[in-house]
């Protein structure tokens, strides 16, 4: 909303709500649940109730920190999640507080587990109209325990603040151009050209509204994202496997770099946007729905690509509903999952044959340790680090086994990127 205006609609906001309580009260991700949450909205308000809702929990502990000082006692749960919503929407969007106020008041008192503690928000969001908190000084959001500890184990206290500095900023828009050609998508969107051949908009808009969209000129792909499948190459012809493909990004990656692709996924629903992703890109990939662990082609591979199902610790940029959606206890099936996937990789790949593994996460587990073990598990396996060594990629972000680490605050100048593990793995000719 700009700044200043004021709308008095309430379907946005409700929505907003709704999904903010599923992330915290039942442990929800937003992906789950935005399909049906804003299929009755207009476009306008869909679009709006998922900024509203993405954007509040990116700052949830900041949003307390202005409320702490106006309450005496924790408010009821949904009561709280308004407050929250509402300070996020005047001390850090810029709206109408009177607008706003009104708003919070109708939906809390909707509910009935919280009409009784309208009056409470009320009070509270006007008192803070009236001080006009300085949310710009307040300390940068900090991840929650479960998620901090680990990770501050592994990177330091310092490396950890850095990524929660790029956590606490709405992310950028990164774009695949389909012909290679990222100086002419980013002189068309005025964007930017990034090391790795992606093209960034920090203005993201509406996606498919923009330029060459709906003629599959490109794609939304994370830079980090396309890291994997310049590491493993694709030559024109080879016979490549993308394990674990959906959304399909790098599926049509491989595809665009003439690549024979198997588009390989477990879920119906996923493979669905792969399908359409495909269509619409023009590109081709043989897509198959089937437990990666049972399947069995009818001949071996040039090449895999298994970005395996993991933590996704590595995404809290744009998703971040996931710290508090998650609390670490599904990470060991996660492990375990990971090493029979790497196992079962390795059988599909043809001798002398390379296998990409790699995780959008930022867990030591789900990437350096993996590696480790897979080696040991493997003899004759070894690891191409010079795959690794590429445009845009620091000496120090490969590991000494030669896997690449990415963090969401390497490139923080330029806006950050998502965390990944990416190893290249030779099988024994």
């Amino acid at each position: 909303m700009a700044p200043g205006k004021d709308d008095s609609g309430l379907p946005a906001r409700r929505a907003a709500l709704a999904l903010i309580n599923g992330v915290t009260l039942q442990a929800k991700l937003l992906t789950e649940m935005l399909p049906r949450a804003v299929q009755h909205l207009v476009p306008a308000d869909r679009a709006r109730a998922q900024r509203l809702a993405t954007e509040t929990l990116r700052v949830l502990n900041r949003a307390d920190r202005v409320l702490g000082p106006y309450i005496k006692r924790r408010p009821q749960e949904i009561a709280h999640n308004i407050l929250r919503l509402a300070v996020w929407e005047m001390c850090a969007d810029g709206a109408a507080p009177h607008g706003v106020v009104n708003a919070a008041v109708s939906l809390a008192q909707e509910h009935p587990d919280c009409a009784r503690q309208s009056g409470l928000v009320n009070a509270v969001l006007r008192n803070i109209a009236r001080d006009k908190p300085d949310w710009a000084a307040l300390a940068v959001p900090t991840l929650p325990r479960w998620l901090r500890k680990p990770l501050v184990d592994d990177y330091g206290k310092e490396a950890v603040a850095a990524m929660e500095a790029v956590f606490a900023a709405d992310p950028p828009l990164d774009l695949t151009p389909k012909s290679g050609d990222a100086a002419a998508l980013a002189e068309t969107l005025g964007g930017a050209v990034m090391p790795n051949g992606s093209v960034r908009l920090i203005e993201a808009g509406q996606v498919s509204s923009r330029p060459g969209f709906e003629a599959g000129d490109w794609w939304v792909q994370d830079a980090a994202a396309s890291y994997p499948v310049l590491a493993l190459a694709p030559r024109p012809g080879e016979r490549i496997l993308d394990m674990c493909a959906a959304p399909g990004g790098k599926t049509m990656q491989l595809a665009a770099a003439g690549a024979e692709v198997t588009a390989l996924d477990i879920s119906d629903r996923r493979m669905a946007r792969v399908s359409e992703n495909l269509a619409r890109t023009g590109l081709v990939a043989d897509l198959v729905i089937a437990d990666a662990l049972e399947w069995q082609p009818g001949a071996p591979f040039d090449a895999i690509l298994l970005d395996a199902p993991c933590s996704a610790t590595g995404t809290i940029r744009r998703h971040p509903d996931l710290p508090y959606a998650k609390d670490g206890s599904d990470f060991p099936g996660l492990f375990a999952l990971q090493e029979r996937l790497i196992d079962r990789s390795l059988t599909l790949l043809k001798p002398g044959g390379r296998l990409v593994f790699c995780t959008c996460s930022l867990l030591i587990d789900e990437g350096e340790e993996q590696l480790r073990d897979a080696l040991a598990r493997h003899p004759g396996l070894s690891v191409d680090a010079g795959a690794v060594a590429l445009p845009g990629i620091q000496p120090d972000w490969i590991g000494p086994e030669g896997g690449l680490r990415l963090r969401p605050d390497y490139w923080a100048e330029m806006g950050g990127m998502d965390g990944f593990f990416i190893a290249v793995l030779q099988k024994p000719a």
